[in-house]
């Protein structure tokens, strides 16, 4: 009797941490997010002639990205129009 408890226990504790684990997942998931970035202060990806981080030359540039939360980067307004989740033509 009381190892079935202890497996119950066991279990129900697997499981919630499971969960738990999952939810805070999907609380940090991020994506790309092209458009929304002020100069030099992308995360990557700014065109030709730039290296990655923190290399757009100007604010809310088409093709620079920065990672922002999941589902967001769509719903982002920016003088320059919307986030994107591919890089525009500038």
């Amino acid at each position: 009797m009381k190892m079935t408890k202890a497996l119950t226990l066991s279990a129900t504790l697997a499981t919630a941490f499971g969960a738990a684990a999952t939810a805070a997942h999907a609380e940090d998931a991020m994506e790309k997010c092209y458009g929304v970035a002020l100069a030099g202060e992308n995360d990557c990806a700014a065109g030709p002639g730039t290296t990655c981080a923190g290399t757009s030359t100007m604010d809310y540039q088409a093709n620079a990205w920065s990672l922002v939360p999941e589902g967001t980067c769509t719903t982002i307004e920016t003088p320059k129009g919307m986030g994107t989740l591919e890089p525009m033509d500038m």
